[in-house]
């Protein structure tokens, strides 16, 4: 089901500036029990997104009863909220745009990350590099088509995932989730502050770990670096995480995180 602006409707204007330009952001959410799992952050997150991209005259209070009223239709599921600077302006110019435009769209949750929680997960080294853009590096911007590709190439192998790099050859994250590793007792996860998203699945597994006394290292290193891991996983807001069990020749057999974060519930209602 889609909702534009509050009505049922799957039609946007042709000059509405997602479609021109991708001018916009969003953000996807998992249901449980006809809420949304962690909707505080993912509101958050994207008012921080427009923010950044200059998006004005959002009706926040509209966009948040829309959000509970469409998960209230399903007892689980996935909604995506996306939000862009509306109609209006010539060429790059926003000038005109008066209001933002709210679609909303519900479906069915993705029934195999519930398989890949036991069989873990298998990722390939994408030849997609990430153009490093440190403006627009951590939202979620609707501008995807590095994305696409990956995905693309992604689906001529057996592998579930992929591992993405940056331009300058350093690890970034997949193409739907983030990365996670741990050598002994030490944690790490790629920057994002030059290209990727900063996950909210992300942001809640470090803020969990930093409160078990674990700190989470950012760091710039090359893909080389998970040869030496003891373990990985991978996080989004949907699934929410995943154990790797493979990545091109290389097995992971140790779930030490995984089985203790696992026990914890990710939450956050509104």
């Amino acid at each position: 089901m889609i909702w534009i602006n509050g009505q049922p409707q799957e039609f946007i204007s042709v000059k509405d500036r997602a479609l021109q330009f991708g001018d916009g952001c969003f953000t996807t959410a998992r249901i449980e029990k006809g809420q949304v799992i962690a909707s505080l952050a993912h509101l958050e997150r994207l008012q921080q997104a427009c923010k950044r991209l200059l998006i004005h005259y959002v009706d926040w209070e509209a966009l948040q009863q829309e959000v509970m009223s469409a998960a209230a239709m399903r007892p689980t599921g996935v909604l995506k909220v996306i939000l862009s600077r509306g109609v209006g302006g010539r060429g790059y110019s926003a000038s005109g745009c008066q209001q933002a435009s709210r679609i909303i769209i519900l479906s069915d949750y993705p029934a195999h990350y519930h398989q890949l929680r036991q069989t873990g997960v298998k990722l390939a080294l994408s030849t997609i590099r990430l153009g490093r853009n440190p403006l627009l590096a951590g939202i979620k911007h609707l501008n995807r088509l590095e994305q696409v590709l990956i995905r693309t190439e992604l689906e001529q192998t057996d592998a579930d995932e992929a591992l993405v790099l940056d331009t300058q050859g350093l690890l970034v994250e997949c193409c739907a989730a983030n990365l996670f590793w741990r050598k002994g007792e030490d944690v790490f996860t790629p920057d994002v502050t030059q290209a990727g998203v900063n996950g909210i699945q992300r942001q809640w597994v470090m803020r969990l770990l930093a409160e078990q006394g674990c700190k989470v290292r950012e760091v710039s290193v090359p893909p080389q670096t998970l040869e030496e891991a003891d373990e990985i996983f991978i996080t989004n807001a949907l699934m929410p995480m995943l154990p790797v069990a493979q990545i091109e020749n290389r097995f992971y057999h140790s779930r030490t995180l995984f089985n203790r974060i696992g026990e914890h519930d990710f939450q956050g209602h509104l």
